[in-house]
């Protein structure tokens, strides 16, 4: 219907990425009718939309049946509570938690990857992690024209990853350098080392066989999204002092042979990312991807372990493409339909 308005829902609308996605919602004009905002309920707390102030409460069931749409910006717990109810009563449910990104039957997309997977009938929409969407962006036309085997990358992952109270953690460590010459220790803090001038080599806990809750979900979604069980991901994720923006190293290998210039041609008109040719151009996150609406990737190379593999550059805004942005993106293909 030309000109329809949707009832928009936000669980977690005061939150962090509640926030971005309040933002991209009115600057990207997306058809809102009526405007519904939730938050945890502990605590008062207001936001801004469209020029006027709401008041955030708990959601309930009956509440959020108003919605057309509602997007879940919160915990597995909360989507978990709502978001299968909400959609078997015909509303659509955009969730960026991790609850349902595995499940049978619950479509896992990136718009500009699979946007095939939205249809009427399945009304609960995950979003992915936001680690891997820039590799799934920038690699998926080369999956579908030579066939990735094997993937392998190091992750750089942004403190805002781990929300705001991690960002507040790293800029008072930062605080603390400053006045005294050392980093304080934060007890209690959101990270198992500090991370101010320094990294280490684990976003979650490890399992048995010591990989961490990051890399799992990163091999187990980007199977998933790319519909394909036998390509051979391997990942080693890594907390870096950046504020917002996750960059990836990546390390793939075809199937079937190409080029350098054959990948660079896919690369450059690949939908969502900036490719960037140049050697000497590559993308980083507070120069390129702060509240950016693509991935950006550079220095594309030939690997020197393997035939048939090539070495990539990758960066997006963690906040932005790989969460607010993506689930405005399938509201509007939603929209669309």
């Amino acid at each position: 219907m030309k000109n329809r308005k949707f009832n928009v829902a936000v669980v977690g609308a005061s939150g962090m990425v509640g926030g971005e996605l309040l933002g991209l919602l009115e600057n990207r004009r997306f058809p809102v009718g009526e405007f519904y905002p939730f938050n945890s309920g502990r605590k008062p707390a207001k936001v801004t939309f469209r020029g006027r102030k709401y008041s955030c409460s708990a959601p309930t069931l009956e509440a959020l049946k108003k919605a057309d749409i509602a997007f879940f910006v919160s915990t597995d717990e909360v989507a978990e509570k709502f978001a299968p109810a909400l959609a078997k009563a015909g509303v659509w449910c955009i969730d960026d938690s991790s609850r349902f990104r595995l499940s049978p039957g619950v479509p896992l997309v990136i718009p500009e990857v699979n946007a095939g997977e939205l249809k009427p009938s399945k009304k609960l929409i995950a979003g992915p992690n936001c680690t891997l969407t820039g590799a799934a962006v920038s690699l998926a036309g080369v999956h579908r024209r030579w066939g990735i085997t094997e993937l392998r990358m190091a992750t750089y992952q942004a403190v805002s990853g781990a929300g705001k109270a991690a960002m507040d953690e790293l800029e008072a460590e930062l605080r603390g350098w400053l006045k005294t010459g050392s980093v304080p220790k934060t007890k209690g803090g959101s990270f198992p080392r500090r991370i101010a001038f320094n990294l280490f080599p684990q976003v979650g806990g490890f399992d048995a066989e010591g990989n961490s809750g990051e890399e799992n979900k990163v091999e187990a979604e980007l199977k998933k999204i790319w519909d394909d069980k036998k390509v051979k991901i391997s990942c080693t994720s890594v907390r870096v002092p950046v504020l917002r923006g996750h960059s990836l190293a990546v390390w793939f290998k075809t199937r079937r042979p190409c080029s350098v210039s054959d990948v660079k041609r896919e690369l450059a008109k690949a939908e969502g990312l900036d490719f960037r040719p140049e050697n000497a151009d590559y993308p980083t996150p507070l120069d390129d991807a702060q509240r950016a609406d693509v991935v950006f990737a550079g220095r594309l190379r030939r690997a020197k372990t393997a035939a048939n593999e090539f070495q990539l550059w990758i960066v997006s805004d963690n906040l932005y493409k790989g969460a607010a942005l993506n689930s405005v993106q399938i509201a509007e293909r939603i929209a669309a339909m």
